[in-house]
């Protein structure tokens, strides 16, 4: 929720000296309670139910008590959905995650594994029914074996059919799918602000899948990335936490609507934590590297 700006109503003139008996206080009338509550509504909703008891009291006869208006107001605020929450995001976005696993040649048979033999592990988000998904080109690069594991535990076997370097971004497909595949909602970007509310979805350091909230710090944001050396641009800046292994999933708004892909996350020092800034991909961008236009 935005910070609400404070405002002051100057006066020029002296303060008159308090009388000698104070007078008692009156009792904060009953519509100043209400007024209190009201301001603590989301203004679009605050707006629609306004207008709906507007209506319903031009169609009522003159003369409602003060308690049949107390009642009206009061129905007329419980009326109002809650806004949704982070957790809201998750349960939406969660069956449409997945850990992306991806190995790279093992090399001889027999021959002794090295740290170079590890598998890459990320995240990639469901975006058709027909088990199309999306992750991060830099997670899958140079992978002999992908697979990927969805919500209800199926571990599938993906093949990379498309790859998009300007955005860092891989498309894969699922040899097998659960009985109730999940395909992500999407939204678009056109009216986001710095500020709103995000939620990343994904498997930090193969965790998952896990869930971190936060805002939108900044549109429009260039970034090196650190493994391709490649400049990425239009990006989504933001501060929800991620990590490695949250690469390639989805940033979602409080509705569970992917708006981007994460991508990266900025870091002076040496050591790949998180400290604030991360990046994603606006999922227009995205969506264009699997040919679908949705807005």
């Amino acid at each position: 929720m935005r910070k609400r700006a404070a405002v002051y109503s100057p006066s020029s003139r002296r303060p008159a000296a308090p009388p000698a008996t104070p007078p008692q206080p009156a009792a904060e009338p009953r519509w100043k309670k209400w007024r209190a509550s009201w301001r603590r509504l989301a203004l679009p909703a605050a707006v629609a139910a306004v207008a709906a008891l507007a209506l319903a009291l031009a169609l009522q006869p003159r003369g409602m008590m003060p308690d049949e208006v107390d009642a009206a107001i009061k129905d007329a605020i419980e009326s109002i959905p809650p806004r949704p929450t982070s957790a809201d995001a998750y349960e939406k976005i969660r069956p449409s995650v997945v850990l992306v696993t991806a190995r790279p040649d093992e090399g001889e048979e027999g021959a002794k594994a090295g740290p170079e033999d590890e598998p890459a592990r990320g995240t990639g988000v469901i975006m058709v029914e027909t088990g199309i998904i999306l992750t991060n080109l830099h997670v899958v690069a140079g992978a002999k074996r992908i697979h990927v594991t969805f919500a209800d535990g199926l571990v599938s076997e993906a093949e990379l059919v498309g790859v998009r370097p300007e955005h860092d971004l891989a498309v894969l497909q699922a040899k097998q799918l659960p009985d109730d595949i999940v395909p992500a909602t999407m939204r678009s970007t056109a009216g986001l602000r710095p500020g709103d509310d995000v939620v990343a979805i994904g498997y930090p350091f193969g965790i998952g899948p896990s869930a971190s909230a936060g805002v939108i710090s900044g549109l429009r944001r260039d970034y090196v990335s650190p493994e391709g050396k490649r400049l990425l641009s239009n990006l989504i800046q933001f501060d929800a936490a991620v990590n490695p292994g949250n690469s390639g999933g989805p940033l979602v708004t409080p509705e569970g609507e992917v708006i981007g892909i994460v991508t990266g996350l900025l870091n002076p020092t040496e050591q790949r934590v998180f400290i604030g800034i991360a990046f994603a991909v606006p999922i227009e961008n995205a969506a264009a590297g699997i040919g679908l236009s949705p807005f």
